[in-house]
């Protein structure tokens, strides 16, 4: 389910403004560029420009493309904001429009939009009733970004950094992120994604054995039940769970792009939009293969 109310019609078409840096006419030439069935997906998905609204305002200087794809540079190969190549726009614009989708919940909508794409051409129900919950704690980068204030030690996986807790749905593709400190308990942060879940009809969830205790009854109250999917008893190594095994794909779809390999963002609310980022990578490439 959107969250954001329907966005405004194209009224009028802007008038040219050239930026002069080119990006209106680059040519892809990186593996995370998007092709032209990516594009088609994505570009009926973002947010009307302004100068194209009833109410106008100033046209914007860059293309959308070369921005996207700017963004999706950033969030597969982990680099700088300042390192971005010269034939995008400049890291500040980019940086505005990450900023600005993250603030309007323009990256949550593009996120649930696509997975809606996703589940009605595998045959599913256009919104997840049934889904997975895990954490996943991930070191803090050596520069020193990551504030105290919002990291934390966990013991058990040995991890200095901060716990992103997901929620995925029966196939896997993201619903819902909470990113915390490392020191967190997974039933504790669970609360928001079971909170979330509640918002999107999703009525039962899996879990592995951190989210026992309180957290059942709680999440029953609001009309969700969790069930702890345990391993067998005696076992030794990896074994693949029930349900289990498909929030963890989900980890490692999103820790292949390298942005999220390691922590690099100062605020938790950018972690979060990186990982929607990573989602959006994935899905959009996903959905492009597909007739």
């Amino acid at each position: 389910m959107s969250l954001n109310p329907v966005r405004s019609r194209v009224e009028k078409p802007c008038p040219g403004v050239s930026c002069g840096c080119g990006c209106a006419s680059r040519r892809p030439r990186y593996p995370s560029d998007t092709s032209d069935a990516q594009w088609a997906l994505l570009e009926p998905l973002l947010p009307t420009p302004a100068c194209r609204r009833r109410s106008g305002g100033r046209p914007e200087r860059h293309h959308r493309r070369a921005t996207i794809d700017a963004i999706f540079y950033l969030v597969d190969n982990g680099v700088k904001w300042r390192a971005l190549p010269a034939d995008f726009p400049p890291w500040r614009t980019v940086y505005g429009f990450l900023a600005r989708w993250s603030d309007d919940l323009t990256t949550i909508e593009l996120a649930d939009q696509l997975r809606a794409q996703l589940r009605v051409a595998h045959g599913r129900d256009l919104h997840p009733t049934a889904g997975c919950i895990d954490a996943q704690s991930v070191h803090e980068t050596a520069e020193a970004t990551v504030p105290r204030a919002s990291s934390g030690y966990d013991p058990h996986k040995r991890v200095n950094g901060r716990k992103r807790h997901i929620s995925v749905d029966t196939l896997g593709l993201l619903v819902c992120v909470v990113v915390t400190a490392a020191n967190v308990q997974d039933r504790d942060a669970a609360r928001a994604l079971v909170h979330d879940a509640t918002l999107r009809g999703i009525a039962h969830l899996c879990a592995d054995f951190g989210y026992h205790g309180d957290l059942i009854a709680w999440a029953l109250a609001l009309g969700i039940t969790i069930t702890i999917v345990n391993r067998e008893p005696g076992t030794k190594g990896f074994q693949v769970l029930p349900r289990r095994w498909v929030v963890e794909r989900t980890f490692a779809w999103i820790t292949r792009r390298r942005r999220c390999a390691r922590d690099y963002e100062r605020t938790t609310d950018h972690h979060e939009t990186v990982v929607y980022w990573a989602a959006i990578i994935q899905m959009t490439r996903r959905r492009a293969r597909m007739p």
